[in-house]
């Protein structure tokens, strides 16, 4: 018995007692185990609930999740819509509207139910997301299941966001499409919406395998997505200069789009901390276009080559 009262009180990372009962300042314990949704141990493996609101970096990550399906959905519609169809603009504020209403209805169902605020844990380390891989196994034989969502909510939010983002966008997008999208042929006119059938799929299963990799490298993610995005897009268009940009106004708004994103991911890293410090680099945000700008009328193919041709 003297060794049984020396071992830990609780195995494993994650496993917890919960609290049975509560008489004055002496709480009554249950066996240990998997604390329920919504609580988590604390350091005396207790099973404690979640009473902490998501702190600014948390909201940044969920902004990020909730922004993946519409960057997506723009993308497919623009890229099946054509330039004979009308109706790309139609169908890019119907995404913003399905996401949007995904984005309320999503806080509205999570606890507290009825309300736009959210309770949570914290989180602590990368192992938090992937409790699964710390069962412990006190006999080597026998496993302890103890998985758990220790970083309630932040990962079944996601999957909850996406159940609504894609029950909205069949019930009001093919409606849609078929009276605006005249301009299509009739095999071309969903396309956007099959290409929405294939993300949604691949997106769950890289929030339930890589969130916890997301949500610590998805500031660096939106820099370089969005500075490669930048120099495709523009050098797709033929965009050499500042002329060229202000032909097109489809243009300007694509280059405002990236700047948000380029202002969103630089939010991200520094967490806005220190305002005299960090404020200051949101004027890095134009640098990437600014030199792109300076630079592509000296790094044009057809000059490249014809200089190499004349050497010779």
């Amino acid at each position: 018995s003297a060794a049984v009262d020396m071992q830990p009180a609780c195995l494993g990372l994650y496993c917890g007692r919960t609290v049975l009962s509560v008489n004055g300042s002496l709480e009554t314990y249950g066996q240990c185990g998997v604390c329920p949704r919504g609580q988590r141990t604390d350091d005396n493996k207790i099973c404690r609930e979640c009473v902490g609101s998501p702190d600014r970096y948390d909201w940044l990550y969920l902004g990020f999740m909730a922004m993946l399906p519409l960057v997506l959905h723009w993308f497919f519609i623009e890229w099946y819509s054509g330039k004979k169809s009308s109706s790309a603009l139609l169908q890019h504020i119907t995404a913003l509207l399905e996401c949007g209403t995904a984005v309320l209805l999503t806080l509205l169902a999570s606890d507290p139910a009825g309300s736009l605020r959210i309770r949570s844990c914290p989180v602590k380390k990368l192992s938090d997301w992937y409790t699964m891989l710390y069962n412990p196994s006190p006999d080597y034989i026998t496993t302890v299941h103890c998985t758990q969502e220790a970083v309630y909510p932040l990962y079944t939010i996601v999957f909850i966001y996406y159940a609504f983002c894609l029950v909205l966008m069949m019930l009001l997008r093919p409606l849609l499409v078929k009276k605006v999208a005249c301009g299509l042929g009739k095999s071309d006119r969903f396309k956007s919406i099959y290409a929405a059938l294939y993300f949604f799929p691949v997106l769950t299963v890289l929030q339930a395998v890589g969130g916890g990799l997301l949500y610590y490298a998805f500031p660096y993610i939106i820099l370089v997505l969005s500075l490669v995005t930048l120099a495709v897009y523009m050098s797709a268009s033929e965009v050499e200069s500042f002329k060229d940009l202000l032909v097109r106004k489809k243009r300007l708004v694509v280059l405002f789009s990236h700047w948000l994103l380029h202002a969103y991911g630089i939010v991200s890293i520094s967490k806005l901390d220190k305002l005299e410090q960090d404020l200051p680099l949101l004027a890095l945000v134009p640098a990437p276009a600014l030199f792109y700008l300076l630079t592509a009328k000296y790094t044009e193919p057809s000059r490249i080559l014809s200089e190499g041709g004349n050497g010779h």
